[in-house]
């Protein structure tokens, strides 16, 4: 990083203090630090504490008679090579989405022509807030680099997703940057079509109740996500979820295993399918009338099986080079893998213990399971269990070569 410039702005939150020790390890890896400090960031960290690390002036108002006779704010936004927001809060995120400008951080954010790297960090209900996660979304459709907030134990006492990435982390971040590190962002799959299912299905019993099961679609579309991100064309397959779509991503809505089958099956040819869709094992024959209350037994249901859609893909004469399983266990969970990889004949089979709080949460402890090996993944975020899968995926459809499925 030696001689590259950092401007970075910061927010105001309590994570405000992890920015000092990011100016340091900024400054120690050789790049050049200008600091702006919002009013809110200036409650928790100082002008003089920021100005002494980085050796350079602290910029804090859009009203400085010196600065602006020179147009201060568009230099600021031109002269460094990466815009960094850390902490990136939720209303400064809000307000970067909307194109506000009522202060130096936001003015200089719509002014600059150079990449902007964000790191957030707030209260675990506002990152889940469906508010942030469209802000978010818009970000990136914007192509700013807004990277995923850690999960853990936060200052209100309150424990999830949200927390600022350690500044050692968010270093890393930089040091990877197209802008910084010189490489070309990374569009390893392009050209590759992959097909992704998530979330679950619902089989109706009657006309008001399904049979159902509690699969969010969370880690799904991080895959779908993650892939896209990659440069491939892909087609995301879902199940009832209240999920933004990821930008860049194709998604067919179904509800019914039956109606996923034939989903999948209009997708067809793809490079590689990663099946995580929780589908129902069975499905009801149903009442085409609310099944009512008679005060004595409770009605037979009457249960069939539904199609393996992952078994079906891997004998299918349209089978994709890579095709890739999910695995839900609640014990024995690497054995219960291996033996679910070979019965339905797949290339990978990811399989996690969901006994505890997988279905719904942000985070995932995954094994990657193929012929010869299984690799591990302790307890991650489930944007970072995809982002690695993303680049096995495109790892293993490099290795095997630039075919293409038949159209």
């Amino acid at each position: 990083m030696l001689g590259k410039r950092i401007l970075l702005i910061i927010g105001g939150g309590i994570a405000a203090y992890k920015s000092c020790e990011l100016i340091r390890l900024l400054r120690k890896a050789g790049a050049s630090v200008t600091c702006v400090l919002t009013k809110r960031g200036a409650q928790f960290v100082t002008p003089m504490t920021l100005a002494a690390l980085s050796e350079n002036e602290v910029h804090t108002s859009l009203w400085d008679l010196k600065n602006e006779v020179e147009m201060g704010h568009i230099q600021l936004s031109r002269q460094a090579d990466l815009v960094v927001v850390c902490p990136a809060t939720a209303d400064l995120m809000a307000r970067m989405a909307a194109g506000i400008a009522d202060d130096l951080a936001t003015t200089l954010l719509l002014a600059t022509d150079k990449p902007v790297l964000a790191a957030p960090a707030m209260n675990v209900r506002m990152w889940q807030h469906e508010a942030t996660l469209r802000n978010v979304a818009q970000l990136r459709r914007d192509e700013l680099t807004v990277l995923e907030p850690d999960e853990g134990d936060m200052a209100c006492g309150e424990y999830g997703p949200g927390r600022l990435p350690e500044p050692d982390a968010i270093l890393r971040a930089i040091q990877a940057h197209p802008a910084i590190s010189g490489r070309a962002a990374r569009r390893s799959l392009a050209g590759k079509h992959i097909i992704v299912t998530a979330g679950p299905t619902q089989e109706p019993i009657d006309p008001v109740r399904v049979l159902a099961n509690r699969s969010s679609g969370k880690q799904g579309f991080a895959i779908a996500a993650a892939l896209a991100q990659l440069g491939a064309r892909v087609s995301l397959i879902a199940g009832p979820v209240n999920v933004s779509t990821p930008p860049g991503v194709d998604r067919v809505d179904v509800e019914t295993a039956l109606q996923m089958q034939q989903a999948l099956g209009a997708a067809l040819p793809a490079d590689a399918a990663v099946l995580v869709a929780a589908v129902s094992d069975w499905r009801v024959d149903a009442s085409s009338q609310k099944i009512k209350k008679s005060g004595g037994s409770p009605p037979a249901l009457t249960l069939v099986e539904n199609p393996d859609l992952l078994a079906e893909l891997a004998s299918s004469p349209q089978r994709p080079r890579l095709l890739i399983g999910f695995a839900a266990e609640t014990e024995e969970v690497i054995e219960n893998g291996r033996a679910k990889r070979a019965r339905k004949g797949c290339d990978w089979i990811v399989a996690n213990d969901v006994s505890g709080d997988v279905m719904g949460g942000d985070a995932n402890s995954v094994h990657l399971i193929s012929a010869n090996a299984v690799e591990s993944w302790d307890r991650l975020s489930k944007a970072e269990v995809a982002r690695r899968l993303a680049e096995r995926i495109a790892a293993e459809l490099g290795e095997q070569g630039d075919g293409r499925p038949e159209n």
